[in-house]
């Protein structure tokens, strides 16, 4: 019963990391195609953004964690205004210069605040099960990350501003000759998906060294759960984050965490050959 309980455990740590990972990613890149190599930056802003405003204001976490969203927001912003908002529609354009983006901002962190930050404690506490010890704060990230899909979903497929956005990002022509303000409408759109994030680096700054290069833990993971979630991320999200989690638990499980990767990144690569557009595809064909 405790090993079903690690298992158990172990799946749901590792999904709500690649649901929080992939979360702002599947706006950004899954709703408005700008292929953003900096998405693992906007995640180390928000991690740093509430390790110092944690540590220099002496605020407590949850209050620490709305700085470190708010200024993510502030900065996606500022890139969005001067930036990004002159790469839509240019895919390649949008690598080279997010990758730019993404090099400035972590040699940044690591000239101000030099190769490592001292990090916070990890609230709530642990459990044992056995001779396992369990984080509450792991298992609260799992269901807070299922809440949060769920927000997300309402706000974009439920609500007027969602319709509004996805009509624009899809024809902005003809939401133009309506009357829509599209820049506006892209602005919002991009600040969201930074705050998204910056919710991420929020969360796991806790629970993880604050170094200049953390964004580094969660790009990969990102585009691989948004890019075999498929056409409609928002569906797809959470079928692609089961499986991948899936595989990489039960490899680890028996074999070494290596091993469960080269699983991870070899069952996307199916993935990607036998459903090319991804579990969202297979979904909307089911219904």
């Amino acid at each position: 019963m405790i090993m079903l309980f690690n298992i158990v455990y172990q799946f749901g740590d590792a999904l709500s990391f690649l649901l929080l990972s992939a979360i702002g990613l599947a706006v950004i890149f899954g709703m408005m195609k700008i292929i953003n190599l900096a998405h693992g930056e906007f995640i180390t802003v928000g991690a740093y953004g509430t390790v110092v405003s944690a540590k220099a204001f002496n605020l407590p976490l949850p209050i620490a964690m709305a700085f470190g969203v708010i200024i993510t927001i502030i900065f996606g912003l500022i890139l969005e205004k001067l930036i990004i908002r002159h790469l839509y529609g240019r895919p390649l354009d949008s690598v080279v210069a997010t990758w730019g983006i993404s090099l400035i901002v972590s040699q940044s962190f690591l000239v101000i605040f030099g190769p490592s930050l001292e990090g916070l404690q990890t609230p709530l506490g642990n459990f044992k099960l056995g001779d396992y010890s369990y984080s509450e704060y792991r298992i609260f990230l799992i269901f807070f990350a299922f809440i949060l899909l769920g927000l997300l979903y309402i706000l974009f497929m439920k609500t007027s501003f969602g319709t509004l956005a996805r009509a624009t990002i899809e024809k902005p022509e003809i939401a133009s000759s309506m009357g829509v303000n599209i820049s506006n409408v892209y602005s919002v759109t991009f600040a969201i998906g930074a705050g998204l994030a910056g919710i991420t680096g929020a969360l796991y700054a806790p629970t993880m060294t604050v170094v200049p290069s953390i964004g580094q833990a969660f790009i990969v993971s990102a585009f691989i759960t948004v890019v075999t979630a498929g056409a409609s991320p928002f569906i797809g999200l959470i079928p692609a984050a089961s499986f991948l989690s899936a595989v990489q638990t039960s490899v680890t499980f028996y074999y070494k965490a290596t091993i469960g990767i080269i699983a991870l990144l070899f069952s996307v690569i199916l993935i990607i050959r036998f459903l090319p557009k991804g579990f969202s595809g297979l979904i909307t064909k089911e219904k």
